[in-house]
């Protein structure tokens, strides 16, 4: 049986985003060197405000879903402002390091949340046997 809460069902949708981005930082450091890669990436911040927002809008008072939480992809586009060098490539290797850093502890926070969730779901579930 599957138990889910909008607690959950938000964490999961940030553990999916903070994913993608480690996915989408490695790809840009496995390409600092192919000439005229440009680096991608996508606004995390608004990226879950979004996913908030449409998990918000499929829920009714009780909280309970009327329609399931659609797990579209983050709209990722190319990262502007960054210092071309002279063969096209942007990617810079610093910036790609704290970008990992971090994906790397939104992932963990969002692993600890939903361990703690679960703990939380699993002692209301228990709570007559106590």
């Amino acid at each position: 049986m599957l138990i889910s809460t909008p607690m959950s069902d938000a964490l999961e949708r940030y553990l999916d985003l903070s994913s993608q981005e480690l996915k989408l930082t490695a790809e840009n450091m496995a390409n600092i060197d192919t000439p005229g890669y440009r680096a991608e990436g996508f606004d995390f911040a608004g990226e879950m405000g979004r996913s908030l927002a449409e998990l918000t809008a499929g829920q009714t008072r009780n909280g309970v879903a009327r329609k399931p939480f659609s797990q579209s992809a983050a709209h990722v586009g190319l990262v502007d402002g960054l210092i071309e060098r002279p063969d096209g490539n942007n990617v810079s290797m610093d910036r790609e390091s704290l970008n990992m850093a971090e994906a790397q502890l939104r992932f963990r926070t969002g692993v600890e949340l939903l361990k703690r969730e679960s703990a939380r779901v699993m002692d209301a579930i228990h709570v007559d046997s106590k």
